[in-house]
Parts: structure tokens; C-alpha cells; sequence
């Protein structure tokens, strides 16, 4: 099984790829890495999940923001190489989270991407991962996620 039908099969298609919201690319590959820049979680409609963790949202709607944003990273890795079976190692991921001072969960929230992308790659998908609270996010965004991928 292919990891676009596997995704598909978890009930997590890749959504449409959005373009940057300033003078960015998506992605860049430069050798066998692919530098996927920061994302956010999108809906279905284009719309955002805005809110910070610890006020206006909870763990749970911060770990489907996580999922939403990792597939929005993973549409932008398949715009840049062709072909997501071409993943070798997803190799890191830098996690933000919009969160209150006082909110210890930054990983719980975090584990949305993470998890999807072991679920997706199996071993291919496990990474090495940072997972750490902002006071602010663009667009008031709940997450942002950036990630290192290898590709063949």
C-alpha cells in the first residue's frame, strides 16, 4: 500500500497545497533533504484552527491541529518530490504551539503529527522532534510545524 492510500485508509487524505503566506517556498530539496517549511493546520474550507492551547482550545482539538498541519507539510513534501514513496526517513520536526504560559502539553499536542506520520511510514515515519510553546503564532494559528525529510 502506497503511503497516500494509507493515509487515506487512517481517513487523512493529503489536502490541497496552499500557497506561502509571505516570500517563502514550501519546500526546498536540496541533495536527498527536503526542508519543508512551517504550516499550519488548515479545514477543509482553507480556513484555519486559530486559537491558543490552555484558553481557546484543548489537548485534543491541539493534537488534530497537529494531524491537520502534518498533512499540509506532507502535501507540500509531495509538490516538491513527486511522490511521497519516496521518503526515506522523515528525519525531524520542529512543533509550535499557541499556548498560555501556564500550559504543559506542548508534546501530547504534538504527537498528532507524529503519530500520523508512524502510522503512514512505519519505521521511515520516526523522527527525531522538538515540541515547544510560543506566545504567538501567525494568524493566531494553533500550530505550526516544519520538518527534515530524506528522500531516494
Amino acid at each position: 500500500m502506497s503511503v497516500e492510500e494509507k493515509l487515506a485508509s487512517l481517513g487523512s487524505p493529503l489536502p490541497p497545497v496552499y500557497p506561502p503566506a509571505a516570500n517563502y517556498v514550501g519546500a526546498v530539496r536540496t541533495g536527498n533533504l527536503v526542508f519543508v517549511s512551517g504550516h499550519g493546520p488548515r479545514l477543509a474550507d482553507g480556513s484555519y484552527v486559530t486559537g491558543k492551547l490552555g484558553r481557546d482550545r484543548t489537548l485534543e482539538e491541539g493534537y488534530e491541529a497537529a494531524r491537520l498541519t502534518i498533512l499540509a507539510c506532507l502535501a507540500s513534501l509531495k509538490a516538491e518530490i513527486g511522490d511521497l514513496d519516496r521518503v526515506t526517513r522523515i528525519v525531524k520536526l520542529l512543533g509550535l504551539v499557541n499556548c498560555t504560559e501556564d500550559f504543559p502539553d506542548q508534546p501530547a499536542v504534538i504527537n498528532g503529527a507524529s503519530d500520523l506520520l508512524v502510522a503512514a511510514f512505519g519505521d521511515r515515519g520516526k523522527h527525531a522532534r522538538s515540541a515547544v510553546g510560543m506566545q504567538m503564532l501567525p494568524f493566531n494559528i494553533s500550530v505550526e510545524i516544519e520538518m527534515v525529510v530524506e528522500v531516494g
